[in-house]
C-alpha cells in the first residue's frame, strides 16, 4: 500500500511507504541563498531513534519516517540550528517550508596576527583504498606549520611542511616501502611542503583554501575544503579547523603498482586527506 500526495507549492508527486510520512524543508541563509549540505535530523519522541538527510544544492531535504511525533533539528556549519516539533502521519508529506538559518556569531574570525600549529593537537591523516576490499589509515607524525591571518581574512596564507619519513600506518613493512623510492622516495625527497595564498569563503564555516603541494619533487594545485571551527582560551589564543582534500597519487609520479586477477590493484589511485588543527598565536 502507497499514499500518494501533492505538494501544493510544486505540483510534484511523492509517494510514501506504508505507516510513512515525508519531512521537507527547504534551506537558506541569511541572504536567501540556498544551503547545500545543511542536515535535517528527526529523532523519534518516543524511541529516540533518529533518522538524518542532507540538502541538495537547491536548499532542500528531504526524510521519510514512520508515523510519529518527532523533534527536527535543521543545521549547518556556522549557522544556529532551528528546532522544530512535527507529527509525521502515514501517508502524509509535512512540509516546513523556507528555513532561514542565521550565522553562528560565536565563530567569531581571528583578528590579523601569526599562528603555528600545535603538533599535540594538530593531526595530519590520510586513507588509502587496498585491494578494494578495506581502507588503510595512516597519517605524518613530524611536521611543523604556520598560518598568517591578514586584515583581509581572504589574503591570509598557510604553510605546512611534513617529514615524510614520519609516516606511520601502524605496519613496520608496510611503512619502508613506503618511503622507498616506489613511494615517497624519502631519500632524495625528505620533505612534503603545502603553500596557500588563496583564502575563499563558501559558507558558513567553510572556506576553500587553494595552493601548491610539493611532494615528491612534483608541484601540483590542491584544494582543501575546511572548516572553521572557532577561537578558544587554553594555554594560549587558539584557533581550531578541520580539512580535507583528495589526491591523485599519479599527479606525483607515485605510479608504483601490483595488480591481482582480473586486472585489479594492490592500492588505490585516489588518497583522501584529513587534517585536524589546532594553532595558537605566536
Amino acid at each position: 500500500m502507497f499514499g500518494r500526495r501533492r505538494d501544493g507549492r510544486h505540483g510534484e508527486p511523492v509517494t510514501f511507504d506504508a505507516g510513512a510520512g515525508l519531512v521537507s524543508a527547504r534551506v537558506r541563509d541569511e541572504n536567501g541563498r540556498p544551503l547545500a549540505g545543511a542536515e535535517m535530523a528527526l529523532r523519534h519522541k518516543r524511541t529516540q531513534r533518529v533518522s538524518r538527510a542532507i540538502a541538495d544544492d537547491f536548499g532542500l531535504v528531504v526524510s521519510s519516517a514512520a508515523a510519529g511525533v518527532y523533534g527536527v533539528t535543521i543545521e549547518a556549519g556556522g549557522y544556529r540550528q532551528r528546532d522544530y516539533n512535527v507529527e509525521v502521519v502515514s501517508g502524509d508529506h509535512t512540509a516546513l517550508g523556507e528555513v532561514e538559518l542565521l550565522p553562528d556569531v560565536s565563530l567569531r574570525l581571528p583578528d590579523p596576527g601569526e599562528w603555528v600549529l600545535d603538533p599535540d593537537h594538530t593531526s595530519i591523516r590520510f586513507v588509502a583504498r587496498h585491494i578494494g576490499l578495506s581502507r588503510v589509515h595512516g597519517r605524518f607524525t613530524s611536521f611543523r606549520g604556520s598560518i598568517h591571518v591578514a586584515q583581509r581574512v581572504e589574503e591570509s596564507s598557510v604553510e605546512v611542511v611534513i617529514d615524510a619519513a614520519s609516516i606511520d600506518t601502524a605496519a613496520p613493512k608496510r611503512d619502508e616501502h613506503l618511503r622507498s623510492a616506489d613511494f615517497l622516495d624519502v631519500e632524495n625527497y625528505p620533505k612534503l611542503h603545502f603553500f596557500s595564498n588563496r583564502v575563499t569563503r563558501a559558507a558558513g564555516d567553510r572556506w576553500y583554501l587553494d595552493g601548491t603541494l610539493n611532494l615528491r619533487g612534483a608541484s601540483r594545485g590542491v584544494r582543501l575544503d575546511a572548516g572553521y571551527l572557532g577561537l578558544r582560551q587554553w594555554n594560549g589564543d587558539r584557533l581550531g579547523a578541520r580539512a580535507t582534500a583528495e589526491l591523485h597519487r599519479e599527479d606525483f609520479t607515485i605510479n608504483w603498482q601490483q595488480t591481482l586477477a582480473k586486472g585489479l590493484v594492490v592500492v588505490g589511485s585516489t588518497v583522501d586527506i584529513q587534517l585536524d588543527v589546532q594553532a595558537v598565536r605566536a
